[in-house]
């Protein structure tokens, strides 16, 4: 073996790779946080506004649901945090409502507390569906789990600004909202342990 190759790596050449490798690391985050609250925001565009309630049906809880199931808890909270602070600053990402014209002010606004728990909800599914063997029925269990904190925050939320009756506010801002939750969570637990099994079979 000659000298270069037996000779031990310089702690300057060390310390380059580990840079370097961090930084990839750092890279793939960042693309991973930007790619997913582009999504969350393709799919917030997708909504129907209900002529009795000021919440509209939007399909940003599926993205919701879905990377949670799909990241890490962290990066899956990151990733719902930009998507606000993008939200935040005025770019087009929040569902379309009268009420809230965008902006900060929407996060002030009648849905503000379903957009406010996003990362919590994401990260809390990812933490659950770790814990699991990532089929269907545990992905489908975890995302019903996050749906329902987006929902109560949501109505809880709304009851303090509205100062409306537990009723009114279950009315608005829940029921409505069931079966298509149920669907949004049935779909993004497919697509999960659909991933797993694909990432499985090809390791």
């Amino acid at each position: 073996m000659s000298k270069d190759l037996a000779a031990p790596l310089s702690p300057s050449t060390h310390l380059a790779g580990l840079s370097a490798t961090g930084l990839s690391v750092w890279l793939r985050s960042a693309g991973i946080i930007l790619a997913g609250s582009a999504l969350v925001a393709v799919c917030a565009r997708v909504a129907v506004p209900l002529y009795f309630t000021p919440v509209p049906l939007s399909l940003a809880p599926f993205a919701v649901l879905l990377l949670g199931l799909l990241l890490r808890p962290g990066l899956a909270a990151a990733t719902l945090g930009a998507y606000l602070v993008e939200g935040a600053l005025g770019l087009p990402v929040f569902a379309p409502t009268p009420l809230a014209p965008g902006g900060l002010a929407h996060l002030l606004g009648p849905t503000g507390g379903y957009l406010l728990s996003y990362p919590l909800a994401a990260g809390l599914i990812a933490f659950l569906v770790r814990r699991s063997n990532r089929g269907f029925v545990p992905a489908a269990l975890t995302a019903a789990a996050g749906s329902l904190v987006i929902l109560f925050c949501g109505a809880l939320w709304l009851t303090g600004i509205t100062h409306s009756s537990a009723q009114s506010v279950f009315t608005l801002a829940v029921l409505p909202f069931l079966p298509g939750d149920a669907l949004k969570v049935v779909a993004a637990a497919a697509l999960s342990a659909g991933w797993v099994r694909f990432r499985h079979r090809s390791a």
